[in-house]
């Protein structure tokens, strides 16, 4: 079949498709045109049509594979709609407020119009960053433990309860790590280390699911040389085993710190949530990026639209966070996984 089949059958489809739509709205004395009945009809009569032409000239296994190739792309279509639809909403609400006093300044003494999420961003950055602290050497030992030690009846448990944290839900970390630190500093408190420590819960069982991944495609073959030549398996696990995996490894943990960097119930119990400057983790609250954004929507002053402003500014920011991250990791993988 020709390359221009396809899309001429495809526009060809849409035009018809539309052109009905105007027909009926012109007969219904509406002005409106519902682009869904558009997209619908004039994708099916598109499949339709180059399934049976496919058929007839090609055979039937080629019009099945047509057929299979326009679900697919079909689905993939559908899946990307969504995102797009959300990107495109955060970015033009909140590019409103995305100038440099956002970045500057706190909420203190700020009651309509102005202020700023430095408060925020700092919270965020510091707790995220012990967070990060916390997780990776726990979550990497724990991997190597697995891979390389782990057998019988404690490996069994290990995997176990690593599956089962993967599945908790980010506000029973939460609500662990403020009955823990109520046990020490009595009810009431609130501080970012907390916060940390509810989001290494999460982000712990992630980093142990990608570095055992990772650690478990590393060729046996280069084990067996290192102990060949006599080396110890300590010394093989840390000078052959870590760097051959080292870039998915750095990809599973900038992958861990985007998916807890948005969490909001956890920060919202145990770190609270403040107007002011805070860099002291250690000492009262502290602010973070998706406990401003939830605030600045639900408790709204006098004048809403600031408050809304702010809110999606906010949400614009962590979603440039986690799409730097995810660039990052990419760039990791790409850079420093092993050649040839």
């Amino acid at each position: 079949m020709p390359k221009w089949l396809s899309p001429t059958l495809l526009v060809s489809f849409f035009l018809a498709s539309f052109g009905l739509q105007v027909l009926l709205a012109s007969d219904s004395d509406s002005v409106e045109i519902n682009f869904i009945p558009v997209a619908i009809f004039g994708l099916l009569g598109f499949t339709v049509a180059l399934y049976v032409i496919s058929r007839v000239i090609e055979g039937v296994r080629k019009a099945t594979d047509r057929l299979v190739t326009i679900m697919v792309s079909t689905a993939f279509s559908l899946a990307l709609i969504p995102l797009l639809s959300l990107a495109y909403t955060v970015v033009t609400k909140g590019v409103a407020r995305f100038d440099a006093k956002f970045f500057t300044f706190s909420m203190r003494n700020v009651v309509g119009e102005g202020g700023g999420a430095l408060h925020a961003i700092i919270g965020t950055i510091e707790i995220t960053g012990i967070a990060t602290l916390i997780s990776v050497p726990i979550g990497i030992m724990a991997a190597i433990y697995l891979v390389e030690y782990g057998r019988g009846t404690v490996a069994r448990l290990v995997t176990f309860f690593v599956d089962v944290m993967t599945g908790v839900p980010s506000i029973v970390a939460g609500l662990f790590a403020y009955a823990l630190f109520v046990i020490f500093f009595g009810p009431g408190v609130r501080m970012g280390l907390g916060g940390a420590i509810a989001l290494s819960l999460l982000m712990i069982p992630v980093v142990i699911r990608a570095t055992e991944e990772m650690l478990k495609i590393v060729p046996n073959e280069l084990r067996e040389a290192a102990y060949a030549l006599g080396v110890p398996k300590w010394l093989t696990v840390l000078k052959v085993v870590l760097p051959t995996s080292l870039a998915g490894i750095a990809t599973g943990i900038m992958i861990a710190i985007a998916r807890v960097i948005g969490e909001t119930a956890p920060l919202l119990l145990i770190a609270g949530f403040t107007a002011s400057m805070n860099y002291n983790p250690l000492n009262e609250r502290m602010m973070t990026l998706p406990v401003f954004v939830y605030t600045s929507y639900a408790n709204q002053g006098v004048d809403m639209q600031a408050y809304l402003d702010r809110a999606w500014a906010g949400a614009l920011t962590l979603m440039l966070i986690v799409m730097v991250l995810n660039l990052v990791a990419r760039l990791i993988s790409k850079y420093f996984s092993p050649k040839g």
